[in-house]
């Protein structure tokens, strides 16, 4: 059997699950009324996270002959974005025990599609979750981060720093505090990691885009405020060079801002590596979330991390090619942030 096959074998298509991510759906009325001069037809259009409503004219239609006004609703044909996921998600081989979960929003539309609802260790990506929790219980407080607390979240996101983020998770009362906080994000299947262990938080694609849409939403829906949200994306727009991977191969040029997390298991010897961020394609700016475990190295990981990432953001561009394009593994880990040790400590991975 070959290894797409046995791929293609563990990942049966789950059922589509569409769920809210923070932005408003794309609706459409059409509302048509007699004039003295003829029928006047205009089509709303609400914004994601904006409700603000844009009217455009369009062809006339005929009014009845009453004078009255009548409405008609205008439709699109329904669009299953999970399904041309799962699609896309086809063109990417898996090896041995690989999983990969990937989720995706046109942050245009507000249309997502997401691909598997299983729980994955987070590794760093969880360190973008630890300094979002932070920094709403700054907001709640009515105060700004602390000149420590800024010096922390810089190596925690830009280095990979794994010795600050333990000390930004004791600031926010470790899995309480980002439990608590993930609660008001709209996060409904994330469980913060035991103890010291952040590194062994659990979650899901899907919650990984409600994250995201909190860091990159336009004010909407987001519990941060624009301040906070300006500030987390810079960070993760200045990643260090050796941890520019992952997503960011979806994007054009240097058009990302990401966050990635790498962890060997000791029980297994298993690689985890995910990749979360915003990426630009084509003017068009996208959410993607890809988890993934079952690797053999690092840097198996993140070619199917990289691959599932480009077939994911297809899903709105319709460029299939890039799905099977050859990603992307020439990256490592930081010399302050290697992957090595027992698996069963936050301190074991990125």
């Amino acid at each position: 059997m070959s290894s797409r096959a046995r791929g293609r074998g563990r990942r049966a298509r789950p059922p589509s699950r569409r769920r809210p991510v923070l932005y408003v759906a794309l609706a459409s009325v059409a509302v048509v009324g007699a004039t003295a001069a003829g029928t006047v037809y205009v089509k709303e259009r609400a914004h994601p996270g904006s409700g603000a409503v844009v009217s455009s004219p369009a062809p006339s239609a005929s009014a009845p002959g009453n004078g009255e006004a009548s409405v008609e609703a205008v439709s699109r044909p329904a669009v299953d974005h999970d399904a041309l996921l799962s699609d896309a998600l086809d063109g990417v081989t898996l090896t041995g025990d690989q999983r990969v979960s990937a989720a995706v929003l046109d942050l245009d539309s507000g249309d997502s599609a997401a691909y598997g609802t299983a729980a994955f260790d987070t590794a760093s990506i969880v360190k973008v979750d630890i300094l979002a929790a932070l920094l709403l219980q700054a907001q709640d407080a009515g105060r700004q981060l602390t000149s420590a607390e800024k010096a922390y979240a810089t190596a925690m996101i830009e280095n990979s720093d794994n010795d600050s983020a333990s000390a930004l998770w004791r600031a926010i009362g470790t899995a309480d505090g980002l439990d608590a906080a993930n609660k008001r994000f709209g996060l409904t299947d994330t469980q913060g990691g035991d103890g010291a262990l952040w590194g062994l938080t659990q979650t899901t694609v899907a919650d990984q885009l409600v994250l995201l849409g909190q860091v990159f939403g336009d004010g909407g829906g987001s519990r941060l405020s624009a301040a906070s949200r300006a500030y987390l994306q810079g960070l993760m727009k200045n990643v260090e060079t050796d941890q520019r991977w992952g997503v960011s191969a979806a994007a054009d040029g240097s058009a990302w801002a990401l966050k990635n997390g790498w962890l060997a298991r000791s029980t297994t010897g298993l690689w985890d590596v995910n990749s979360i961020g915003r990426v630009t394609v084509g003017g068009t700016g996208y959410l993607v979330a890809v988890l993934s475990d079952g690797s053999t190295t690092q840097a198996e990981g993140i070619s199917l991390v990289e691959a599932a990432a480009k077939a994911a953001v297809t899903v709105f561009t319709g460029d299939g090619s890039s799905a099977t394009a050859p990603a992307s593994a020439s990256a490592s880990p930081s010399a302050s942030g290697s992957a090595s040790g027992s698996g069963t400590s936050a301190r074991s991975g990125n």
